[in-house]
């Protein structure tokens, strides 16, 4: 998984910030296989439950309803196949281009949110993309930055104030829109740096819309894995919350693992 930001694709937001971002459980520039991919959905689901005992889920019944709405109805009937139509039927020059441009467009909220959470490189690496792509790559229509192996990290302001220690807080799940928390409303922040700022809703709309059809088109090929999970909800709902607390870059200790000395003083040798 700002105002309106790309890892929110309106309805399908719930399921390109479960299986997608879920998925990248490794940094952004990296690719996972399919096997990689298969085995994070799994580890996932193992300790779906167990992560949804360790937060509070207030609304959970409206939760459940809403995901529901979301999953049976907006995806198969619109979603879905307005992310076929679009990314099989629209030329490939103009669907890349406006993609390119539109990527562009967060590059300058990424850096500073990338600066802000100390990762200087990265900050580096995002204005020199919005630079080249801007300039050299027509307005950013052309990605110029990746054929010159300049990677892009996206992070938001949300990141930013869990980095140093805000929870999530309340999760929630909304009609059409997905998953959000309570800290998810720091992204708005995003929409105050240039060139953000500079759009005007229904741009924004626009912009939240047509990524979210390229998000919703890369995940059909992964479908299976969320439909055959044995409780699609809190799969997602786990797998969303580790990936807010990866791009926050929060670690978190694993458990140590009893010492089998003591368990067998504890329980005798018959155990």
């Amino acid at each position: 998984m700002s105002e309106i930001k790309s890892k929110h694709s309106f309805s399908l937001v719930f399921l390109s910030s479960t299986l997608l971002l879920g998925c990248s459980s490794a940094p952004d520039d990296q690719v996972l296989t399919p096997q990689a991919q298969t085995t994070s959905l799994t580890q996932s689901s193992s300790i779906g439950a167990s992560s949804a005992e360790n937060s509070d889920d207030f609304f959970e019944g409206f939760n459940r309803v809403m995901w529901d709405f979301n999953y049976d109805v907006l995806d198969p009937y619109m979603v879905r196949p307005l992310s076929i139509g679009y990314m099989e039927w629209t030329p490939w020059p103009i669907r890349s281009g406006l993609n390119n441009f539109l990527n562009n467009l967060d590059e300058p909220a990424n850096a500073v949110n990338n600066l802000l959470m100390g990762n200087g490189s990265q900050a580096v690496e995002n204005i020199s993309r919005f630079w080249i792509n801007t300039t050299i790559g027509l307005l950013g229509l052309i990605d110029v930055a990746s054929a010159a192996n300049i990677s892009s990290t996206s992070r938001e302001f949300g990141d930013v104030v869990g980095y140093y220690g805000v929870g999530n807080g309340a999760y929630l799940m909304l009609p059409a829109y997905g998953p959000v928390t309570v800290r998810d409303a720091a992204d708005t922040v995003d929409g105050l740096y240039i060139p953000l700022n500079w759009l005007t809703f229904w741009q924004k709309a626009g912009k939240w819309a047509f990524q979210g059809l390229e998000s919703r088109y890369e995940l059909i090929g992964q479908e299976g894995q969320l439909r055959h999970s044995p409780d699609p909800y809190q799969l997602s709902k786990s797998i969303y919350l580790q990936h807010q607390d990866f791009k926050a870059q929060i670690s978190k200790e694993p458990e140590q693992a009893l010492d089998e000395d003591l368990l067998e003083e504890y329980l005798g040798h018959d155990y």
